[in-house]
């Protein structure tokens, strides 16, 4: 599979949101990557569907990556299937029933995934692999964005990859947490094959040339 680049709106200028987005993939993102935090399963509150619509209304056609930080889950994976979202993973701590919930993505035509906190093992995900489209590792605890990269998620990067490969499956491997131009070579050769990059990219003077060596680093 192709290595995919995704910025997280986090780190947006929210005032100027849908020319920031058009931006990033015209400077060559493959994916819009949005962390939504609701103030109760992690400390911060940030976006909900309506900024999903909101930018498929401008004329974003970008691929949407939402991932879910919040509890519980089911109703706002409806909320986000209609506002436009392609991809749609939480966390399984997060649901009663994580293989519904999962069911529940792809009924609504969106591709699903399951997240795993720094501090969550990969057992917790090993039974519902095979159902998946992506598993996200977290390499910072999610809340707030500009954290650095937890060192010891490397080695779950490369245990995670022997496990999808064992699959024979299509399942992407993205990494999410203080990934870098420092650090994504390194993400990369551990197995990851899809980088949330979100001060890496936003705080840059030149999203192109950041995008083109993170690019160049991975291949």
């Amino acid at each position: 599979m192709s290595k995919i680049i995704a910025p997280s709106i986090l780190s947006a200028n929210f005032a100027m949101l849908g020319d920031e987005v058009n931006q990033v993939i015209n400077a060559g993102a493959d994916w819009i990557h949005f962390d939504v935090m609701d103030n109760h399963y992690v400390p911060n509150l940030t976006i909900g569907p309506m900024v999903c619509k909101s930018l498929r209304d401008f004329g974003v056609e970008a691929f949407i990556d939402v991932h879910l930080m919040v509890e519980p889950v089911d109703d706002l994976i409806e909320r986000f299937a209609e506002s436009g979202a392609d991809l749609i993973s939480f966390h399984p701590e997060a649901s009663n029933h994580v293989h519904r919930s999962i069911q529940k993505i792809k009924d609504y035509g969106c591709k699903a995934g399951l997240v795993l906190n720094p501090g969550s093992p990969l057992s917790l995900i090993e039974d519902l692999l095979e159902e998946l489209d992506l598993v996200l590792l977290m390499s910072v605890n999610p809340g707030f964005g500009g954290q650095k990269f937890i060192s010891k998620v490397m080695q779950k990067i490369k245990k995670l990859r022997k496990m999808i490969d064992q699959t024979g499956k299509e399942i992407r491997l993205e990494v999410d947490g203080g990934v870098n131009l420092d650090n994504i070579k390194e993400i990369s050769d551990a197995g990851a094959d899809a980088f949330v990059m979100g001060s890496a990219i936003f705080n840059s003077k030149d999203y192109e040339n950041t995008i083109a060596t993170a690019r160049k680093l991975i291949s």
